[in-house]
């Protein structure tokens, strides 16, 4: 087993295009004592491991028998590593000099912080959040996921607007730095999710055993994104409504729980007969496919649900604001920022 303070484990799929152009920032960058970078593979068909090999023989290789996702994937190669702080960092990810310092020197002197995020620019368009992340992630009262420099699909320019570090709900699964012990308290990731909002359901998760989840600005990456689904892809659609009808079940508080599950249930229908007017008839499929699989997961998210409950430090978490950002958003004619809103208005 790998023994060091830092593991910053990438998980791969096929994608040995990506570490060619992603993977030398991060070795480059990323070279201390007490670091260790590791590429834990998912079943790759593709040329990745050779690539490895040939061209980064430092590099730890873990790697797994067949695509276990995101979660499975994680959870399988982090038992492997002995570390204090795990890094979970993207194949897309192009990192700056001293990125991880800020980080680890906030969470070296804050015990109570689980888990941290850097800032996110879009690799792209570099002078522009990344729509993953951004600069630190929320959700509203119906579950909706939205960040400090991304309402929806409104991702704003970074102007240096959001450079104080902030406690937050959610880290970026593009990057985020947990403290391993609080991992393992958790469980790790939820493997039903294989993949997409995983990263929300843990840290709501981690919230509720009354750690905080903080972003650290000072600390910038570049995420190219959509390097495995593109954001509108049928699949990554049905991801992200099952997982999200999933994440709720799970860890909403009793005293919300049926209203808030019975409103996200109309909205998801609102959306429905929006994918049908306009004709997105895979998107459609897509919906009808994540409420099927979430009814018939409903039994197994019930003894979650109870479990999680009886380990729970507090319902009480912060950063679930008390409105829909989607009436927000819209009512404002689509130019909502997050300075926009009000901070109070949350849990």
């Amino acid at each position: 087993m790998t023994t060091c303070k830092v593991a910053i484990v990438l998980l791969n799929w096929n994608g040995k295009d990506l570490l060619e152009k992603f993977l030398p920032s991060v070795v480059r960058y990323s070279n201390h004592k007490n670091y260790k970078v590791i590429v834990a593979d998912n079943g790759s068909t593709d040329s990745s491991l050779a690539f490895l090999s040939a061209s980064y023989p430092a590099v730890q290789q873990i790697v797994l028998d067949k695509n276990y996702g995101y979660t499975g994937g994680y959870n399988r190669a982090l038992k492997q590593v002995g570390a204090e702080y795990y890094v979970l960092l993207n194949t897309d990810v192009e990192v700056t000099p001293e990125w991880l310092t800020p980080v680890l020197s906030y969470m070296d002197s804050h015990p109570d912080t689980a888990v941290c995020m850097p800032k996110i620019r879009s690799y792209k368009e570099q002078h522009k959040f990344e729509y993953a992340g951004a600069a630190g992630g929320f959700i509203d009262k119906y579950g909706y996921p939205f960040c400090r420099g991304r309402i929806l699909n409104n991702v704003e320019d970074d102007k240096n607007q959001y450079n104080d570090a902030c406690e937050i709900f959610w880290a970026s699964g593009a990057c985020m730095v947990v403290r391993s012990s609080v991992f393992w308290q958790t469980g790790g990731f939820d493997e039903s999710f294989f993949a997409h909002m995983e990263e929300i359901d843990l840290c709501w998760r981690i919230k509720q055993l009354g750690y905080e989840i903080v972003c650290i600005p000072h600390s910038i990456i570049y995420h190219l994104g959509g390097g495995t689904l593109s954001y509108d892809n049928p699949r990554k659609l049905y991801y992200n409504h099952r997982n999200n009808l999933y994440m709720l079940y799970k860890n909403l508080p009793q005293k919300r729980f049926k209203r808030r599950i019975f409103s996200r249930l109309l909205l998801d229908g609102l959306s429905g007969i929006v994918y049908l007017l306009s004709l997105k008839l895979k998107a459609f499929r897509a919906l009808l496919k994540a409420h099927k699989d979430y009814r018939k997961h409903k039994p197994q998210l019930k003894r979650q649900r109870q479990q999680l409950q009886q380990t729970a430090v507090t319902d009480n978490v912060r950063g679930i604001f008390l409105y829909s950002i989607v009436w927000k958003f819209y009512s404002k004619g689509k130019r909502l920022k997050f300075s926009d809103l009000n901070l109070d208005k949350k849990n």
